[in-house]
């Protein structure tokens, strides 16, 4: 008999989150899915360099381990569990995890959701044959067909490569509800779920702006969202953990990154200015009344580029006639290296220093790694003794660095199948219909 509650927690807002934060859900309380969002748009190129320097690599390796001590509880309590985590190797991300659960003597079902991964498609030409450089990364994001495809098969972990955040906690909720891929107002709820657990304790009050609202910022806790069959849920959290689940958290965390109401998934339009939130108490937030409309005729395509080199720089100047100093700081520094047009972008930042002082960033952007190199950083602390009294440098000049552009694409659904391997190696490819 299917529960009428389906209770999913989410144990991370990116590649390097909290540690411990997985341990803390499956320990905390009672949950049905763990997910995790493991996955933002720097962490496409990170990844692709491992797997330059080693072809096994490519995955969150983190998440292996965070997952390992856990596995037998999970299994145990029939907590399944579903993350991005795979990155760009997905299927290396599975093998780990089997390897993980096989020292400890168990036998754990995965299934792999990819085809996500279209960069030999687009360094071929297709897509877009105009590209004057060739992408580090080229991934579509995949909705949520693939993951509740994979539950229904029997699978106790999903492991996926780029989806949309929101997939993470829809998939599950259509899996276990039985929703149908055109019931567009509950899938627009699952939706919405997912994007208010997708960062972790952004919701639960974290980077809030009323942060005076927030009683306990020690060891916050991640969230958890409880589904109804109707597509109505409640945000919460485990009891005795720190933050706060108001309906300002929640009303901050959907608007994270949100442009037009209609929030455009593979599966659905989710409208994010039709539903209600009702602050229950005791850290307990109701969202209802979400509507969807039908998905949009293309997918996105992210692309990452090399978008050359970057350097930055800060120094602390004495109070007394700051901006002045200021003045006559940024008038040496950019004249020693040419002027501002000789970088591809300049960035200039002051920040109260305290007692009248001023700290002042300067920052540059440039095709070669010589020029925003050495000769970036001797370009200042060649003025330390040579322009204006009271200048010191809050840390060593640094090393040039390189930076990425992601180019983000429309493309046709048509073009694209999700790939799926269940638990027992079958492979099905999952048409955008």
């Amino acid at each position: 008999m299917t529960k009428p509650i389906l209770k999913i927690a989410n144990c991370s807002g990116f590649y390097g989150d909290r540690f411990s934060a997985l341990r803390e859900q499956v320990e905390g309380g009672e949950i049905d899915i763990l997910c995790g969002d493991y996955l933002a748009e720097l962490t496409m190129v990170i990844l692709r360099r491992q797997m330059e320097r080693d072809a096994s690599a490519g995955y969150c390796k983190t998440f292996v381990q965070q997952v390992e001590p856990l596995l037998a509880q999970c299994l145990e309590r029939g907590i399944k569990i579903v993350v991005n985590a795979g990155g760009l190797n997905p299927h290396g991300c599975a093998a780990a995890v089997r390897a993980a659960a096989a020292r400890r003597g168990l036998d754990i079902k995965i299934a792999i959701v990819d085809g996500d991964d279209v960069l030999s498609r687009v360094q071929g030409g297709e897509f877009l044959s105009d590209m004057e450089q060739k992408p580090l990364c080229a991934n579509v994001y995949l909705g949520a067909r693939g993951i509740a495809r994979g539950l229904a098969a029997g699978a106790d972990m999903v492991i996926t490569g780029r989806v949309v955040d929101s997939a993470l906690v829809l998939g599950p909720a259509a899996w276990r509800f039985g929703w149908r891929w055109d019931d567009w107002d509950r899938l627009a709820a699952g939706v919405v779920a997912g994007h208010l657990l997708e960062c972790g304790p952004q919701v639960t009050g974290g980077n809030y702006a009323l942060a005076d609202e927030i009683r306990d910022f020690r060891h916050m806790g991640f969230p958890i969202a409880e589904m109804s069959e109707a597509g109505d849920f409640i945000v919460t959290k485990h009891p005795n953990t720190g933050g706060a689940v108001t309906a300002g958290t929640v009303i901050a965390q959907a608007l994270y990154e949100i442009g037009a109401p209609a929030y455009a998934t593979p599966d659905v339009t989710a409208c994010f200015d039709t539903f209600t939130v009702a602050d229950l108490g005791d850290d307990r937030v109701r969202v209802a009344g979400c509507l969807g409309l039908p998905p949009p005729d293309t997918l996105k395509l992210s692309l990452h580029v090399e978008a050359g080199w970057r350097n930055a720089i800060e120094i602390a100047i004495s109070p007394g006639d700051g901006q002045r100093k200021v003045a006559t700081v940024k008038q040496l520094f950019w004249q020693a290296l040419g002027g501002r047009d000789a970088f591809l972008e300049i960035d200039e930042q002051e920040f109260d220093g305290g007692r009248g002082g001023v700290l002042l960033r300067l920052a540059a952007r440039a095709a070669s790694q010589e020029a925003v190199g050495r000769r970036f950083s001797n370009a200042a602390v060649e003025l330390a003794l040579a322009s204006i009294a009271g200048l010191t440098f809050t840390a060593p000049p640094a090393e040039a660095k390189p930076c990425y552009a992601t180019q983000p694409v429309a493309i046709p659904r048509s073009a694209i199948k999700t790939r799926l391997m269940l638990p027992d190696g079958t492979v099905e490819e999952l048409a955008f219909d």
